[in-house]
Formats: C-alpha cells, structure tokens, sequence
C-alpha cells in the first residue's frame, strides 16, 4: 500500500476547504428548509399585504401593512405564489361572511390584488340609494360619529364625515362620505349571481368597486378570494406607492412616521 506524505500546509488547506464545503451545504440546508417554510405559511396561513389607497379608509389606511389568514375559507389557485393553474374552485372551501374584509384577486387583472369589504352575498339584491345601502330591500343603519381627519398632502387636515353603518344581518362596521350625492350614492339593483360576491370599500366615494361598472371588479368570484384581512401588523404615514416605499428605505425617518397606535389593531 502506498501512502501519500502530505505537509501541515496542506493538511490545513484541506481541512479548511472541507469545512468551506461543510459550511455552505449547511448554508444552502438551511436556506431551503427557511424557504420552504415560508412558502407553506404563506399558502396555507397568513401572508402579509401594504395598503396602497384610501379606498377602504377608515378600516385601512395607507402605509398599513396587514396579516390576511388564508384558512378560513378554503383554498384556490390564487391561494398559491403566481397562482398556477392546478384545480378549478375552492378545496376545503368555507364560505366568507357578510361584513368580511378580504383581499382578493382583481377580476380584470388577476395578479393585481384588491381589498375590499363583503356586503353582498350569492342570491343577493344590492342597491344604493341616497347614499344608503340596500341588502334585499332592507337598508343598513346609518349613525353619525366623530369625523374623520384625512391629513393632505400639502399638509391639511380635512374632517370627512364618517358614520358606523349596521348591515341587516347586525355585523356592523365605520364608513366614510366623502362627497355629499357622490357619483355611486345611487345605483340600480345588483343581483349577486352564484358563487360569487359583491364588494365595496369603507371610503364610499373614492373606491372602484362593486357598484362601478368600468371598475373591472364586478361581482367577484368565490374562487378568486385569497384571504380574511385580520389586524394591522405596523403603519406608517405615508401618501402613496412611491412616497411609501421612499419612507421605508429611510430607516432614519422610523421613529418619528411609525403609527404606534395601530400596531395589532384589529381590522373589523
């Protein structure tokens, strides 16, 4: 047999290129089985989403960042990171509730996600009428509270009228009426079809949804339902895509838009 005499130089550069390789296959491990964590909690858990608009103001405001659990109803392809096409409709399927707050695919651009609130239900007759929403002929209760302060950004303030409306099934939920006799404050009846619902967002006067017909979110499929909206993760203040995405990359700016009050603030 013969042996191979090697230095103590080159003892130490294998031992340091077996450690190198050790090193990065348990790097490479431990990257994939983080990933493939991720991955499950985000397709059958929760998944984080940014509040981009004003749409669903007060409930939601812009620079919220939300948790959305994807469980209580059932999964579908849209459950699922670039929802591939694997099965039609929803497994383990559950239906939403009146009242729900859900992010959902946007009919007219499904990689485009929208959230928005569930006032109609299949079989349902949806109207408005004088600003007041009418589920099967019966209209939701509407009382007066405290304005809400929207902050312009020029700086103002401007106080909006904001009301606590009372669907017909109890579950109840705060509004805002931005312009008095809005362009949507008056509609015709809507028919909610099969397997599919009707949305519309808390900041009445300034939402593209259900009720708009060129909005592209018409009466949205069950299928398309990512997940129930739960509680504010973090927020802070900002206007808009570009101003939002500015402020988080300025650490610096933190402490000072940070909206400590509506850290775990739960979304109903």
């Amino acid at each position: 047999m013969n042996l191979r005499t090697i230095s103590a130089a080159q003892g130490f550069e294998l031992l340091k290129s077996a450690f190198r390789s050790k090193l990065l296959r348990e790097f490479v491990q431990t990257i994939v089985v983080v990933a493939a964590i991720v991955f499950v909690v985000r397709t059958f858990l929760f998944q984080p989403f940014r509040i981009p608009s004003g749409s669903m103001e007060d409930t939601l405001l812009v620079g919220d960042y939300i948790i959305v659990s994807k469980y209580p109803y059932g999964y579908s392809n849209y459950s699922i990171p670039f929802a591939p096409d694997l099965f039609s409709g929803r497994i383990f399927a559950s239906a939403p509730a009146r009242g729900d707050v859900v992010v959902f695919a946007y009919p007219a651009n499904p990689s485009i996600d929208y959230i928005k609130r569930i006032v109609g239900l299949p079989g349902d007759r949806i109207r408005m009428t004088g600003g007041v929403l009418y589920v099967n002929g019966t209209p939701a209760k509407m009382q007066r509270v405290d304005d809400f302060v929207e902050s312009l950004s020029n700086g103002m303030d401007v106080p909006v009228p904001r009301y606590r409306e009372t669907l017909p099934d109890g579950s109840s939920h705060e509004i805002l009426d931005s312009e008095a006799n809005g362009e949507y404050d008056d509609t015709p009846e809507f028919i909610v079809p099969p397997g599919h619902y009707f949305m519309m967002g808390d900041n009445r006067d300034r939402s593209n949804d259900s009720r708009v017909p060129d909005s592209g979110v018409g009466f949205v499929p069950e299928a398309n339902i990512i997940g129930r909206a739960e509680f504010v993760l973090s927020s802070w203040s900002c206007s808009g895509d570009w101003d939002c995405t500015t402020r988080l990359a300025e650490v610096w700016t933190w402490p000072w838009t940070l909206r400590t009050d509506r850290i775990l603030h739960a979304i109903k």
